[in-house]
């Protein structure tokens, strides 16, 4: 059930990103759905191995290149779903920055333990 409400949140959080950036749109529920759901298993398959692959830059830049590989994860998946789309890599990183901020507040305020 826990995992259930962490898609619906992470929707609801794509969902309200077109809102703050007019570089992200998502076309409907269902896109942001969809969207959700892939992102998910991009950064439990994919994002990992980046970030070992790219661990010397990551400590070159202290940190600051984990924000460039959530963009491009945040990119790869908007080219994989319709209705989901993202202008560039910067609006990437700044969607998978206002993504990870929002998401993490609606579960804190949802998920309360």
């Amino acid at each position: 059930m826990r995992l259930l409400i962490l898609w619906l949140i992470n929707a609801a959080a794509l969902l309200a990103i077109p809102y703050l950036m007019d570089s992200v749109q998502v076309a409907s529920i269902g896109s942001a759905l969809v969207a959700a759901a892939i992102l998910g298993l991009v950064n439990t398959l994919i994002r990992p191995i980046l970030l070992v692959l790219t661990l010397p830059v990551t400590f070159v830049t202290m940190g600051l290149f984990i924000f460039v590989i959530n963009g491009i994860t945040f990119w790869l998946v908007a080219q994989l779903v319709s209705g989901f789309q993202v202008a560039g890599l910067w609006s990437a990183i700044g969607g998978a920055l206002l993504y990870s901020v929002i998401s993490w507040a609606l579960s804190t305020l949802i998920l309360k333990e």
